[in-house]
């Protein structure tokens, strides 16, 4: 358990919950060398203009590590766990690795990792927490994550914190997945998936206590449409607390939502699953 109570008579601390990174975390400062900065420019197009609402630049500058989601390319090269660092820009932890030729990376982290275990990205792999082989070598039953969509394409499913896909068999072509969402999909055998569920399971336990720290975190106050006015949503209006006063539910434009099916009908990889999420 790695959660912190923060004994405060506060309001905004008396109800947050945070996660304790000093049980957890082995450095402080990132590798300055798999490390870039970003530009501020979150939910503004070209011209500077707000186009997705509700949202904002984080109040503290954030540089970007450089994940590396495939390990391909260090295939059969075993690497060392030097630290477990925090990552401002995703939900998991990450761990910077030293391959033994020498060169370092970051990876994800997956939970119950240590400094000093060794991890490897191989066909033939051991079943182990941090490794990574192709899903026809894992074993039914096994919990995996990053995992790759099309071979060689790096691990896109199954990356925030917390979660994990367990592997329910193979056939000729395609593995089977059931993913953290409970969606029954497949995905081609060739493929590579690394071996745990992702660090930091009690990010999902987390109470920031207060709207100000949601704010430091890039989200802007988001207004219920029932709560302006008529011009400005078409649920605003009326007197008092008045019903949605539209039979179906609607966005900001007009537009239809809630229940209306938002996946486009020709996506290719539609095909592949097998059962969609509740």
């Amino acid at each position: 358990m790695a959660l912190k109570i923060v004994k405060s008579r506060g309001p905004g601390k008396r109800v947050a919950i945070f996660v304790d990174y000093k049980k957890v975390l082995t450095a402080k400062e990132p590798y300055k060398p798999l490390v870039v900065a970003l530009k501020k420019r979150t939910a503004r197009n070209n011209q500077g203009r707000i186009t997705t609402r509700f949202r904002k630049n984080p109040a503290h500058r954030r540089l970007y590590r450089l994940v590396d989601f495939s390990r391909l390319d260090r295939k059969d090269i075993s690497a060392k766990v030097e630290t477990i660092e925090y990552d401002p820009n995703r939900t998991a932890f990450i761990m910077l690795v030293c391959y033994r030729d020498g060169e370092r990376r970051y990876h994800l982290a997956p939970e119950g990792i240590n400094v000093g275990d060794e991890i490897i990205c191989s066909e033939s792999a051991p079943i182990k927490i941090g490794n990574r082989l192709p899903l026809k070598n894992i074993p039914p039953g096994t919990e995996i994550y990053e995992v790759e969509l099309v071979p060689q394409g790096k691990g896109k499913l199954i990356r925030s914190a917390g979660s994990a896909g367990v592997i329910m068999g193979c056939d000729e072509k395609h593995a089977t997945i059931k993913m953290p969402s409970g969606e029954i999909r497949k995905v081609s055998k060739e493929c590579y998936a690394t071996i745990g569920r992702v660090s930091n399971i009690d990010h999902r336990n987390i109470r920031l206590g207060k709207a100000g720290r949601k704010i430091w975190k890039g989200f802007r106050p988001n207004v219920r449409g029932s709560a302006m006015n008529p011009r400005d949503h078409p649920y605003g209006g009326g007197e008092g607390r008045a019903p949605r006063g539209t039979r179906k539910p609607k966005t900001k434009w007009g537009k239809i939502t809630g229940g209306r099916k938002t996946r486009r009908k020709r996506n290719p990889y539609s095909r592949l699953i097998i059962k969609r999420r509740k």
